[in-house]
């Protein structure tokens, strides 16, 4: 399914630390035409017409894992500009943090879009320096050191 791209997205995701304090949960997405090795991105999604951004990722959530958050927490917005596969895309990220209950298998994780897809999720280690999966949206990484690493 294409996403128009065409105009500001607004999204929420979520930085969903581990109970080992060492990793966080992200998706684990295909290879673009930018990253030959895929990338990870946070949870989360678009806010929809008439939703705040906090009642998006508490249903983002509830819809892709069937969690729900514990101590959510607002941290801040990102301002993400990026292309996919060429195109040029840009969105504002409502960054939360908080845990999960019930929480994420250590291994073999999924999550559901809302298309119906079915993407890998796994737990990314804080302090990972691989360049060749990045994560996203672009800036996270900063919130994520400073919140949990």
């Amino acid at each position: 399914m294409s996403i128009d791209r065409s105009y500001i997205r607004v999204k929420a995701m979520l930085i969903i630390p581990h109970e080992d304090g060492l990793r966080h949960l992200v998706s684990v997405n295909d290879p673009t035409t930018e990253n030959s090795a895929g990338f990870h991105r946070l949870i989360g999604g678009s806010v929809e017409l008439g939703e705040t951004h906090r009642d998006a990722i508490i249903r983002e959530i509830d819809e892709e894992l069937g969690a729900r958050i514990i101590d959510l927490r607002h941290l801040g917005m990102i301002e993400n500009i990026f292309r996919f596969n060429g195109e040029l895309g840009h969105e504002i990220v409502a960054l939360y943090s908080g845990t999960l209950d019930p929480s994420p298998a250590d291994e073999g994780g999924t999550l559901t879009e809302s298309d119906g897809s079915v993407v890998p999720v796994e737990w990314r280690p804080i302090n990972d320096a691989d360049p060749a999966i990045p994560l996203y949206p672009a800036g996270a990484e900063e919130w994520v050191r400073s919140l949990i690493g």
